[in-house]
């Protein structure tokens, strides 16, 4: 089991205080944030991408080159990659990049993303949704297969022996596919024999288990080996003393995130406090508690899926760095080592 945590960089005013810090301040606490993830033996750091002023990431490349200078063992991932408004070409090369300066630790999770503002932002048209994606996840897998390409397509100009540089340290750089629980992504992942990262923010966790099921089988019946079809995880955490403390302070601060920045078409943005903590609950998909209730969260969801990795989202909602700091410390010393061996 790999345990991972991973930022969207929401611009939020602490609900306590009503403060809000610059976008220069907080991509140095992320920056630091990484570096310390990797300090206290964390496997992965993710860094999601979007096109808002209120979420101040739209280039996960950058900011993960930036990360790669300062952290020597964590991989480093996207969080995801809006592949269907993006040239693959120009991703690969930048991930390739990455792949470089970090001596071989750059990941991709390519998705379509809950908001849609980089639609009209870079010319495509939402009636190609579904196009837009599969045709440029299938160039991307062939970029990163190959270091010269001929390929055709309805949505950017034919590559003709196109030379691909520069080409990454690792011999391809992973890919998975990530989805917010949309069944038909997770059986296309399947089909290519694609990882799948499965967020989870909403659902009961059971409610879950048949698509991940599904993915497994599907990929089989493809011909794709058991060890290519890799589940992984994500989700929100916050970790305290004690489950009271941890979901009180961590309440206004969620409460806060989904009211600013909750695509309004998949969440509802007001979260009353008898709805976070039913998330919360044992068989929820909200892991907020002490250490050892996130361990028993996570080994719930082991016996659910069988994943190999989760990626908790912990610096939502304007909640101060020090807060941020005590969970990932805590997921490095009392959650990694007792999910480890699993």
């Amino acid at each position: 089991m790999e345990i991972g945590v991973y930022t969207f960089a929401d611009i939020t005013p602490d609900p306590a205080t009503g403060r809000t810090i610059g976008v220069a301040q907080r991509f140095g606490e992320i920056i630091a944030a990484a570096k310390l993830a990797d300090a206290v033996g964390l496997d992965v750091f993710g860094i999601g991408e979007h096109h808002r002023l209120d979420i101040a990431i739209s280039s996960p490349a950058i900011v993960m080159a930036a990360i790669a200078t300062v952290t020597k063992r964590i991989r480093l991932t996207s969080a995801v990659t809006i592949l269907s408004t993006l040239d693959p070409v120009r991703v690969f090369e930048d991930f390739a990049t990455v792949d470089i300066l970090s001596g071989g630790r750059a990941e991709i999770i390519a998705g379509r993303g809950a908001f849609v503002e980089s639609f009209p932002l870079f010319g495509h048209d939402l009636a190609d949704y579904d196009a837009l994606f599969y045709e440029k996840l299938d160039l991307l897998m062939k970029l990163n297969e190959t270091e010269r390409v001929t390929w055709q397509g309805r949505f950017r100009p034919p590559l003709a022996d196109a030379a691909i540089s520069p080409r990454p340290v690792q011999r391809e750089i992973p890919i998975s596919a990530g989805t917010g629980g949309n069944p038909e992504s997770a059986l296309e992942a399947a089909r290519r024999g694609l990882p799948l990262t499965l967020a989870n923010i909403s659902m009961p966790p059971a409610k879950l288990s048949s698509q991940v099921a599904d993915y497994k089988r599907i990929g089989a019946e493809a011909g794709h080996e058991p060890a290519k079809l890799r589940v992984a995880l994500a989700g929100h955490m916050h970790i305290g003393e004690t489950s009271q403390a941890a979901r009180d302070e961590f309440y206004p601060h969620y409460a806060a995130y989904f009211r600013d920045h909750a695509p309004k078409t998949t969440y509802a943005t007001e979260v009353p406090r008898e709805e976070f903590d039913r998330r919360a609950a044992k068989d929820g998909p909200l892991f907020v508690g002490s250490a050892e209730e996130i361990v028993d969260k996570i080994l719930y969801g082991r016996e659910l899926f069988g994943h190999q990795r989760y990626l908790a989202q912990v610096d939502i909602g304007g909640l101060p760095y020090a807060k941020v700091v005590r969970t990932i410390e805590l997921l490095g010393s009392k959650v990694l080592p007792a999910v480890r061996g699993v």
